[in-house]
């Protein structure tokens, strides 16, 4: 008889499995996945959709402990020139270092054949429900129970669980290797961003999110970002390139999941608010607020509301220099409640996407030019704080025989509101690189490079509650305004802030510029910036910005070979 047990399926996981034996369902799914088109690669950097496999490994849930040594499972017989052995993402997270391994690569072709695990652009997107319909089935698990060396009845009876990771073969510089997800990550920083520069997409899109949380599991959070798009190492090491397979007698209560409050950048200055309302708004007995962050307690006085009404209450706190996800607690005093008593933050690094370098005989035949995005803008906000005042009413108390009676202040408490206000307002240009030698005025040739400045300015009544324009990122044609983007650096503070290119590491002069491809067509060029990070207690103020260019021929034009005249 068939035994019955739940198997929670939190993402996108591998896919059918290893014997050709009939499917009966015996638990639900709950899983996605993503992914996106890709380039062409290179003839020493590569990849071929349907290259790829999938990680198995047996975890114990009390501890997050692997209790097995990793199988992968694969369609292919890959000739694999080296791999990174046999590490799961939990090993990696808790110290275990990468090393390269170029001993004969260890694999299982199961009976039958595993569904397609990572979407591209030539075979579509990956099938989720034919993978959740195959991982709840009976067979699948005895068998991974059987190639583990774990007993079924050990494994299913709710102390174990399955962690499944993408893997793909990528040929990088000639050679074909096998990766996760986290060890393309580990890798791309071992190599200085080695593998970034020639596989962007597949590694750092494709394969990543293939598999993902929709609900936190075994110390994991859910994903809740972009399911396109390339993806930090940061954010693929934390979170992206798992599946989880749970067993439970009885179905598991559903989980909710987080959604972020803010979404914030690193090392930057913001505002942080929460509406205060109800209960005691006495100004003889003021309401103040405490608010958590990181450890560190940030108290708000003198808050007054007049019956009936509110008021806003905000801090003024500069982020963390690493990416992550935080949680600020909140806590009033003296009466009256906040709309959030937690307010979930994600932190994330903007500045781990730069373009790659590009060479002289890139080419991009099928190039058209995308239309210029339009993020979220708000170019001014208000606000406003309640000043109480005290209305005086004196009241005559008439005395007895022997006292002459007295006056009494019988007033009360009136408010006003004082209205604040912010406004931005930026201008972007762009202009050719003084090394370019061939450019006049705003037309250049294609292949030389081009600097950026961004000039901010803020307005405001309340200074003590807004910050500067602190943050810009430049999107660019060439890359459909997508995957690759440039952090601007701060040239300078204060509410007039100014913003530039970062030194190119690419460039021979160390020059603030961006390079244009060789390919890129003649015509207009434009560079989208947004401008983002002008914090308020109304929220964040950002800006749409664009400037163009002129592109006319490319700069091998600039170049003439002949032999050399005798003397």
């Amino acid at each position: 008889m068939k035994r019955k047990f739940g198997i929670f399926l939190v993402l996108a996981i591998l896919s059918s499995l290893l014997f050709a034996l009939p499917a009966y369902a015996v638990g639900e799914g709950n899983l996605d996945g993503g992914g996106g088109s890709m380039g062409q690669g290179t003839t020493q950097n590569f990849w071929s959709p349907g290259n790829e496999g999938v990680r198995v490994t047996v975890v114990r849930t009390e501890g997050r402990e692997p209790v097995t040594r990793p199988i992968d499972l694969t369609n292919k017989q890959p000739a694999i020139v080296y791999s990174f052995g046999k590490e799961c993402k939990i090993s990696y997270n808790n110290g275990t270092a990468l090393a390269v391994n170029t001993a004969p690569y260890e694999y299982v072709n199961p009976a039958q054949a595993l569904p397609r695990i990572i979407s591209s652009q030539s075979l579509g997107q990956a099938n989720i429900e034919e993978i959740k319909s195959y991982f709840t089935d009976e067979q699948v698990i005895r068998s991974i129970a059987g190639l583990t060396g774990m007993d079924f009845d050990t494994l299913i009876n709710g102390e174990y669980r399955l962690l499944i990771e993408p893997i793909s073969f990528l040929t990088f510089q000639g050679n074909l290797i096998a990766a996760t997800a986290t060890e393309a990550a580990l890798y791309d920083e071992l190599t200085s961003g080695a593998v970034r520069a020639v596989l962007p997409t597949v590694a750092f899109q494709n394969l990543p999110l293939s598999m993902f949380l929709e609900v936190p599991d075994l110390g994991y959070p859910a994903w809740n970002g972009g399911t396109t798009g390339v993806r930090s190492n940061m954010e693929i090491k934390t979170s992206l390139g798992l599946g989880v397979v749970r067993f439970h007698e009885e179905p598991p209560e559903e989980v909710e999941v987080t959604e972020f409050d803010y979404e914030y950048r690193t090392n930057t200055e913001v505002i942080t608010a929460v509406e205060v309302k109800g209960g005691q708004s006495d100004p003889d007995d003021p309401v103040s607020v405490t608010f958590t962050v990181n450890g560190r307690s940030y108290q708000v006085d003198n808050v007054y509301y007049p019956e009936g009404d509110s008021q806003l209450a905000w801090i003024r706190w500069t982020t963390p220099e690493e990416p992550q996800a935080m949680t600020i607690t909140v806590r009033v005093h003296g009466g009256g409640h906040v709309d959030k008593g937690t307010i979930q933050v994600n932190i994330v690094d903007l500045d781990e996407n730069p373009p790659p370098d590009p060479n002289a005989d890139d080419r991009n035949d099928d190039f058209s030019r995308p239309s210029v995005p339009e993020n979220e803008e708000k170019t001014s906000a208000e606000w406003g704080v309640w000043r109480p005042w005290w209305q005086e009413y004196w009241v005559w108390h008439s005395g007895d025989e022997d006292d002459d009676g007295y006056w009494c202040d019988h007033g009360w408490w009136e408010f006003d509101f004082d209205r604040y206000s912010a406004s931005l307002t930026a201008s972007m240009e762009i202009s050719p690189d003084e090394k370019a030698p061939t450019a006049s005025g705003n037309t250049m040739k294609s292949g030389y490079g081009f600097n950026e400045r961004v000039e901010t300015h803020v307005s405001t009544n309340q200074s003590s509650a807004v910050t500067p324009a602190q943050n810009a990122v430049t999107y660019f044609p060439e890359f459909q305004y997508q995957n690759f983007w440039r952090l601007l650096e701060r040239m300078n503070s204060g509410n007039d802030m100014a913003h530039e290119f970062k030194e190119n590491r690419y460039s021979t002069y160390n020059r603030r510029t961006h390079f244009t491809p060789i390919w890129y067509p003649d015509g207009s060029y434009t560079a989208y910036t947004w401008l983002i990070d002008c914090w308020t207690p109304a929220g964040m103020l950002s800006m749409n910005l664009t400037d163009s260019l002129t592109i006319d021929g490319n700069l091998w034009s600039d170049w003439h070979i002949a032999p050399q005249t005798p003397d």
